[in-house]
C-alpha cells in the first residue's frame, strides 16, 4: 500500500535528457529540497537543470507525514548546550523563516495547507519538558507546557508550538514544479568537477547540487561517517478522532499523530536502517488496543538520514570540492528543512551572504558520540560473515521481514527480494539475491 499523498495527487511528468547540455547549475535530486532549490533559482533568473533518476517527489517527499514546523523534538535545551543560544536561536529562526515561506507560497496553493499547533510531549519526564520551556523561552519563543492532550494514555505533560503548518506535500510539488526545467528518469552515473555523466547525456555545469536524500560521493565529504540512516512506519486509520493537531512523541521510538481529512496518521515503529523495530506491527498493536474502530486506510514506511549532531548537513558538499553543493540529513524534518536547504544553497550559489551558512556547513566538526556509533555499525557490518553484502561499502546486508527487502545497518542501502534497489546510497542492483 502507498501513501494517501500518491493516492490523491498527479505530479506533472517530464521528459527524459537525450543530449549533452549545458548550464549554469545543475541540481541532482528530485525531492522537495531539489525542486525548491529549482524553483528558487528560476525566480532568481539563474540558468539551471533538475534531473531525477525516477519521478520527482517519489522518494521521501512521496512517503512524509508532512508537518511543517520548527519543533523538532526537544532539540533546543540540547541545541543552546551543544552550539550556545546564538546559534540554537538561528536554528529556530531558521526554521521558522521556512514555515513563513511556505504560508506565503500556500495562499495561491490548493495543497490542503492548514494552520495547526505542533506539541512534543513526554510519557514520564517533566524535568525534560522543564529543560525545553526554559531554553525557548531564553530564544524569546512564545511556546507553553500544557498539562493533557487528546491522545488515548495519560502523559507527564507537553510543549505547544502555536502556528505551525501541514499540507499535502506532493500537491505543492506540483504546483511549483510545472513550469521548472527538469528531467526525469535521468540518473548520474559519473560526477566529477564541473560535469555529471547521465543516462541521458553529459551536463556541464559551473554549479552542482546533490539534493538526492544521502549523497553520491563517497571520496570527499565522509558522509558515509557523518549520517545513519532511520526507518519508520505510518498508518492511515478511518474512523478515528480528530486530534486537532501535530504530536509527536520526544522518545525516539515512540508515536507520532496528525489528520488528514476524515483521516488520522499514526506514525512510529522506528529503528535504525538494518535493525529491528517495531515496525506496522507496533503501530498495529497500538490502533487494536487504543483505536479498536477504527480501519486501516492506507499504510507506508518512509527512510530518513541521521546527522552527528541533529542539525542538518547543507552547503558546501566539502573543502576540498569547488562548486559542489550538498543538502542532506534533514533529521525526519525534511519539509522544513527543504525550504532552509533551498534558501541557503540559493544565497551561496548567488554569492550572497547568508546567515544561517555556518550554522547547516557540513564541514563542521565531526567529533559527536554518534560518530563513535556509526564507526562501530560499520565496523561490525563489514567483519559479519554472511553471504548477501551491499554493494556500496561492502557491509553485510539484513533481511526485513516487514518490508520484504534487505536492508544495511551501516549506510541505510535498501534492495528487494529480487534484487533491485529501493534506498542509496548504493548506486545501483544487487545480484543474486
Amino acid at each position: 500500500m502507498g501513501s494517501i499523498w500518491a493516492k490523491t495527487a498527479q505530479v506533472p511528468r517530464s521528459d527524459k535528457l537525450r543530449s549533452d547540455l549545458k548550464t549554469d547549475v545543475l541540481i541532482i535530486g528530485g525531492g522537495l529540497a531539489g525542486v525548491l532549490c529549482a524553483w528558487k533559482l528560476a525566480q532568481a533568473g539563474v540558468d539551471y537543470a533538475l534531473v531525477e533518476a525516477d519521478r520527482i517527489g517519489c522518494g521521501i517527499t512521496w512517503n512524509t507525514t508532512a508537518k511543517i514546523t520548527s519543533q523538532h523534538g526537544l532539540i533546543y535545551d540540547e541545541l543552546i548546550r551543544e552550539f550556545g543560544t546564538d546559534r540554537a536561536r538561528l536554528y529556530l529562526e531558521a526554521n521558522q523563516g521556512a514555515l513563513a515561506e511556505y504560508r506565503a507560497l500556500c495562499r495561491d496553493i490548493q495543497c490542503d495547507f492548514e494552520e495547526k499547533d505542533a506539541f512534543v510531549y513526554s510519557l514520564d519526564d517533566r524535568k525534560k519538558l522543564d529543560r525545553e520551556l526554559e531554553a525557548l523561552d531564553e530564544l524569546g519563543f512564545p511556546a507553553e507546557l500544557v498539562e493533557r492532550i487528546p491522545l488515548p494514555f495519560p502523559v507527564a505533560g507537553a510543549i505547544r508550538f502555536p502556528r505551525q503548518a501541514q499540507f499535502h506535500p506532493l500537491r505543492f510539488l506540483a504546483a511549483i514544479a510545472g513550469d521548472l526545467r527538469i528531467f526525469e528518469r535521468t540518473k548520474v552515473l559519473e560526477l566529477s568537477p564541473g560535469k555529471a555523466v547521465t543516462t541521458g547525456g553529459t551536463i556541464s555545469a559551473d554549479k552542482i547540487v546533490v539534493a538526492t536524500h544521502f549523497p553520491l560521493l563517497n571520496k570527499h565529504g565522509s558522509y558515509f561517517l557523518k549520517l545513519y540512516q532511520h526507518r519508520s512506519y505510518v498508518l492511515a486509520l478511518d474512523n478515528a478522532p480528530d486530534v486537532g493537531g501535530m504530536y509527536l512523541d520526544e522518545d525516539e521510538k515512540g508515536l507520532s499523530f496528525r489528520n488528514y481529512g476524515g483521516l488520522l496518521l499514526l506514525g512510529g515503529g522506528s529503528h535504525r536502517t538494518g535493525k529491528r523495530g517495531g515496525g506496522w506491527a507496533e503501530l498495529e498493536r497500538f490502533v487494536c488496543r487504543d483505536y479498536p474502530d477504527a480501519q486501516i486506510a492506507a499504510r507506508w514506511a518512509t527512510q530518513d538520514c541521521m546527522t552527528l549532531d541533529g542539525v542538518p548537513y547543507i552547503g558546501p558538499y566539502s573543502k576540498g570540492t569547488t562548486g559542489l553543493y550538498v543538502a542532506t540529513g534533514f533529521n525526519k524534518w525534511g519539509m522544513t528543512s527543504s525550504m532552509a536547504a533551498a534558501s541557503v544553497l540559493t544565497d551561496l550559489i548567488l554569492d550572497r551572504k547568508d546567515p544561517y551558512a555556518e550554522l547547516f556547513s557540513p564541514s563542521r566538526t565531526m567529533l559527536r558520540p554518534q560518530l563513535a556509533v556509526n564507526a562501530l555499525e560499520s565496523a561490525l557490518g563489514l567483519f559479519t560473515p554472511t553471504a548477501p553484502r551491499c554493494p556500496h561499502m561492502g557491509c553485510a546486508l539484513k533481511y526485513n521481514a516487514a518490508e520484504h527487502s534487505w536492508d544495511c545497518p551501516c549506510h541505510g542501502s535498501r534492495f528487494g527480494e529480487d534484487g533491485a534497489l529501493v534506498n542509496g546510497p548504493a548506486a545501483g542492483d544487487k545480484r543474486g539475491l
